[in-house]
C-alpha cells in the first residue's frame, strides 16, 4: 500500500515536472516567435534608409534618442521645393523622387516623394516611419519628419551639402581625391553605421541597400 501510494506520488510529480517544463518551453518558444517577428517587422526598406559618411572631426550634431515624429503640412512643402518644380529636384530611385527645399527658417531640407505606384498603406508607412525616426547616429542622415496629405507620402530629411560616393568613384577626376586614408576613413564610418543599424540594442534593422549612391562623401 505504502509502495503503491509511493509510485502514485511519483507519477504525479512526474506528471507536473513534465507539464511544467512544456510550459516553459511553449511560452520561450511564443517569446522566441514574437521576437522573431518584431525583428522582421524592423527589416525596414532601402527606399526609406540614406546613409552617410562624417569625418568625426567635422561632427556638430549632438545625439538625440527621443524618436519623435515631426509632421509638416503639404502647403509648407509645396512652398520649401516651390511645387516639386524639376529646378529643385536632386534626384531619383525607387521609391520615388528627390526635392531640395527650405524652410521658413533658412534650414536646408531634402523631401523624398515616394511614388503613387507604391503598394504601401498608410498605416505601415507612418508605422516605419516612427522607427526610423528612432534611428540616431552620426553616420546617418537624419530623418527630420513626414507628411501625409492629399494621397502625398514625402519624407523629409536634413540636407548635407555635397554629392553621394558614387560621383567621387567613377568620375575620372573627382576619384583623384580619394586617397587610401580618405578611403579607409569612408569605409570605416559607413560599417559604423552598419553595425549601429544591424546591432543597436533597441532596434536591428537591415539596410537591404548598400550602395555608393547612398552614401554622401564629405
Amino acid at each position: 500500500m505504502v509502495i503503491n501510494t509511493i509510485s502514485s506520488i511519483t507519477v504525479v510529480a512526474a506528471l507536473l515536472g513534465f507539464w511544467y517544463y512544456s510550459s516553459l518551453g511553449r511560452r520561450k518558444r511564443e517569446q522566441d516567435r514574437k521576437t522573431s517577428q518584431e525583428i522582421q517587422s524592423l527589416n525596414i526598406s532601402a527606399r526609406s534608409l540614406s546613409m552617410h559618411f562624417l569625418d568625426r572631426s567635422m561632427l556638430a550634431r549632438e545625439d538625440d534618442d527621443s524618436g519623435e515624429m515631426r509632421y509638416f503640412n503639404l502647403t509648407t512643402i509645396l512652398t520649401t521645393t516651390n511645387n516639386f518644380s524639376d529646378v529643385n529636384k536632386l534626384g531619383e530611385g525607387g521609391f520615388g523622387l528627390v526635392y531640395k527645399g527650405k524652410l521658413i527658417n533658412e534650414k536646408e531640407i531634402v523631401v523624398k516623394r515616394l511614388s503613387m505606384k507604391s503598394k504601401q498603406g498608410l498605416k505601415e508607412f507612418k508605422n516605419e516611419e516612427i522607427l526610423i525616426a528612432k534611428l540616431q547616429h552620426k553616420n546617418l542622415v537624419m530623418l527630420l519628419g513626414c507628411c501625409l496629405e492629399e494621397d502625398e507620402k514625402l519624407l523629409v530629411y536634413e540636407f548635407m551639402a555635397n554629392t553621394s560616393l558614387d560621383v567621387f568613384l567613377f568620375d575620372p577626376n573627382k576619384c583623384k581625391v580619394l586617397d587610401w586614408a580618405k578611403c579607409i576613413n569612408i569605409v570605416n564610418g559607413v560599417a559604423k553605421g552598419l553595425q549601429y543599424l544591424h546591432e543597436d540594442p533597441r532596434l536591428k534593422i537591415s539596410h537591404r541597400d548598400m550602395k555608393a549612391s547612398n552614401v554622401l562623401y564629405y
